[in-house]
């Protein structure tokens, strides 16, 4: 007798599932089971399903009008196949059973399988039930507390408004806001079956003044997860406040000087330079392209004694916090580097397969139509044992960056930052502005520099691509001194 919980495989076309059209719940184990049990009865070592749902809108207010709304709707599905340590992943937006039967086929035939022959028995995965981070933490009401459309303009204006009042000289004033909705459910043939919902807000300026050909642009933005009132209580006066400051501050800030300098780097956005230079060079894929110079450092010293960093997901409300990955496995702590040895390195499942080096819950992708990867989450340089004035005071003539801009990293941790606002330190103390400042240098020189942190960590919102898509992260710093570092100016 065969066992109850086997079907013949020519009855596939005949099988009909009720699963909830418009949520991801329980009715879901059934059809997916059967997939998983299919995947595996045809020759793949290892198969899982994402599944994604989406509700996404974006809001500009350009000086005295909202000129932008852009709201996007999406469903769809991936499926991963693996084969030993290869592996590939095919993606969908029909949810019928059909449509990610299809998709699974596509998949097996890409790895060289194909379904199994009629008259065989194909094994249903056995699941666990469903680990519903929506349901236990009170997500589901989450989209219908969020802004509405109206009262996303309403903000946005006032906000642009209250930046016309503070700042001087102004050429361009911009509020941008966007509301990132996704209800996620993944399931796979090693029994996991978890499901979540995740809501993405960030809010911000972008201010442009000129004076003849005087010229400055200073950005500032916020985010959070997990606060459907977030637009609600966004500070908005007293960060155009600080935006117009710096503004009005490097309007006519004068042009560094190139040279090899100390600086020190300031808390929150600060963390940047480490998330691009250092942070990516931590992640497996890197190790599986051959283009980190950390591969084999493991165990050994790559930074200062002085500097300790984690990656992690549970820190409350910040951009980059996850319940789980996009692979199901629950949000931890990921300790990166201990006083200058390097610890451990981030890991999606491939990068586990194909690296030896342990899964962090670290796989996350931008959407459904890219495989999960090994990706950062909330990356910080903890907090040390110095004041900031410790720093100030410990350099004779140095440059202190106070906001970083835009920059540029190299495959193996070569960098350039722009800084947008900077100040010469004199004796210890800070003098006068200045503009026109980036800072270069190459990962493991400058992790070897950074010998003082203040105990002041910040954390701040981000967003970062890479080969799984653009996805919200948290860098953050206290701040740090560095020793030495190049400074490209005039």
């Amino acid at each position: 007798m065969q066992s109850p919980t086997l079907l013949i495989s020519k009855e596939l076309p005949r099988l009909t599932y009720q699963s909830t059209p418009d949520r991801f719940d329980e009715t879901w184990e059934a059809p997916l089971s059967t997939l998983l049990g299919l995947g595996r009865a045809a020759g793949a070592d290892f198969i899982e399903f994402f599944l994604e749902r989406v509700n996404y809108i974006s809001c500009m207010a350009e000086d005295d009008a909202i000129t932008s709304i852009s709201p996007r709707l999406s469903t769809g599905a991936g499926v991963r196949v693996f084969r030993g340590k290869a592996d590939c992943y095919v993606s969908t937006n029909d949810l019928s059973f059909g449509g990610l039967k299809a998709a699974l086929e596509k998949g097996l035939s890409i790895m060289g399988l194909q379904l199994p022959a009629p008259n065989s028995y194909v094994p249903e995965i056995n699941l666990e039930l469903l680990r519903d981070y929506a349901v236990k933490k009170g997500k589901e009401s989450w989209l219908a507390d969020c802004s509405s459309m109206r009262e996303m303009g309403d903000v946005l204006l006032a906000a642009n408004g209250e930046l016309a009042t503070q700042a001087k000289f102004v050429q361009s004033r911009r509020a941008v806001y966007f509301r990132d909705w996704q209800e996620v459910l993944v399931a796979s043939s090693d029994g996991t079956f978890a499901r979540d919902i995740r809501l993405a807000q960030s809010v911000g300026y972008s201010l442009l003044c000129a004076d003849g050909e005087q010229r400055s642009s200073i950005n500032k933005r916020v985010g959070s997860t997990s606060e459907p009132g977030f637009l609600r209580t966004w500070t908005y006066a007293k960060d155009a406040e600080e935006v117009a400051d710096s503004a009005s501050k490097m309007l006519y800030a004068d042009y560094v000087e190139s040279g090899n300098y100390p600086v020190v780097m300031a808390n929150e956005f600060g963390g940047v330079i480490f998330h691009e230079a250092c942070g990516h060079l931590l992640e497996t894929t890197q190790i599986e392209r051959k283009t980190t110079p950390f591969a084999e450092k493991k165990g050994e010293k790559i930074a200062h004694e002085n500097l300790t960093a984690w990656d992690e997901g549970m820190t409350s409300g910040v951009f980059g916090t996850i319940d789980m990955d996009d692979e199901g496995m629950p949000a931890q702590r990921t300790l990166l580097i201990e006083n200058g040895i390097l610890k451990n390195f981030i890991a999606d499942r491939a990068g586990s397969v194909r690296t030896g080096n342990p899964r962090t819950g670290s796989g996350r992708r931008q959407g459904y139509t890219y495989a999960a990867a090994s990706r950062m989450r909330n990356t910080y340089i903890a907090p040390g044992n110095y004041s900031v004035d410790e720093l100030f005071a410990s350099i004779e003539k140095g440059i202190y960056c106070k906001k970083m801009g835009g920059g540029s990293v190299g495959s193996t941790g070569q960098f350039n930052f722009a800084v947008d606002e900077a100040y010469l330190i004199e004796n210890g103390k800070l003098t006068k502005p200045l503009k026109g400042a980036t800072l270069i240098g190459e990962a493991t020189e400058i992790m070897n520099k950074i010998s003082m942190c203040s105990n002041d960590l910040g954390l701040a919102a981000g967003f970062c691509g890479s080969v799984s898509g653009s996805i919200y992260v948290t860098v953050g710093q206290p701040h740090i001194k560095v020793d030495s570092i190049t400074v490209g100016g005039r």
